[in-house]
């Protein structure tokens, strides 16, 4: 029992990180009805400047303070982040408006190059490393309950819980907020929102720099677990099987369909793979979303999005 535990709180934690990056995905797609192939590029990029900077601001400051040094790094990151979307609004969404999908969708596929191309010129190609301090000791829990206890990371512990923290933040945000249900409006109709006022150059502005803080809380997490490089672009492509099960337009759908594919994962792994050689961690999820298009294509908690791609 204390080892079925074990495996199922690793894939809760590995499922909040994987609903963390999905939610990049679900911003972006309730405000311009586009699914942002960028996604992973933002958090490699983020990842990388919170890196850089927080080797370069003790630096400047002559200081070793670690809290400090990673306090300022995130807000410098924070505001490179708010720039990036600030240019992708005025260069390339602000003269797609009321365009197809699949045009919004080929210029994603360009911000991703240039984003990749911008990270590797102003930060490097090394692999860096992000120390913001998470004790990557394991700890034992319930000892009193099983014998031993039960095993689990700190690090993904605290990684899981400001995962959470955000997502809690962001649904506060959509439902409770003017900007908020201004962003649904868009989601819904981009015409209609515009005919009753709602700037949508604004509102894309607004949703690129909350995704933008998505990318790089996601950047900083992954990049204190596996380090900074540009493989790092790759855990966009975990999060795809994610927003398929939860549905592009639901937040607590990228909530619930990360959970549940990280404890699919971990469970399937542990239990089925010594029967079928092992690996399948690596395509259970994408097996599942693909069951789900078959299915239910618009996920769990999504809308059907056939009339609106």
């Amino acid at each position: 029992m204390a080892f079925f535990l074990e495996t199922l709180i690793g894939g809760l934690m590995a499922g909040m990180l994987y609903a963390l990056v999905a939610l990049g995905f679900v911003l972006i797609y309730k405000a311009s009805g586009v699914f942002n192939f960028a996604q992973g590029a933002m958090v490699l990029f983020a990842a990388l400047a919170m890196a850089r900077f927080s080797e370069w601001v003790p630096k400047w400051l002559g200081t070793d303070n670690l809290l400090l040094a990673n306090l300022l790094a995130f807000v410098i990151a924070g505001a490179c982040m708010f720039a990036v979307a600030w240019v992708i609004e005025r260069l390339v969404l602000r003269h797609l408006v009321n365009q197809e999908g699949a045009t919004l969708l080929m210029a994603t596929l360009g911000i991703t190059y240039f984003l990749e191309g911008l990270g590797q010129t102003f930060f490097g190609s090394d692999i860096y490393k992000i120390d913001i301090g998470m004790p990557k000791d394991p700890v034992f829990l319930f000892e009193s309950i099983f014998p031993g206890g039960v095993l689990v990371n700190k690090e993904d512990v605290i990684a899981a819980a400001i995962a959470g923290g955000l997502v809690i933040l962001l649904s506060v945000f959509f439902q409770k907020t003017t900007t908020g249900r201004a962003l649904r409006a868009v989601a819904d109709d981009h015409q209609a929102a515009q005919s009753i006022g709602i700037p949508l150059n604004r509102i894309w502005v607004i949703v690129w720099c909350v995704a933008g803080v998505v990318a790089l809380v996601a950047g900083m997490i992954w990049g204190s677990k596996l380090g900074v490089q540009f493989s790092l672009t790759t855990v966009a492509l975990r999060a795809l099987p994610v927003v398929i099960l939860g549905g592009l337009t639901s937040v607590p759908g990228a909530i619930i369909g990360g959970l549940i594919i990280g404890v699919g994962e971990k469970l399937s792994e542990v239990y089925l793979g010594p029967f079928v050689g092992g690996g399948i961690e690596i395509w259970f999820a994408y097996v599942l979303a693909l069951v789900f298009l078959l299915f239910r294509p618009q996920g769990l908690f999504g809308e059907k999005i056939i009339d609106r791609v």
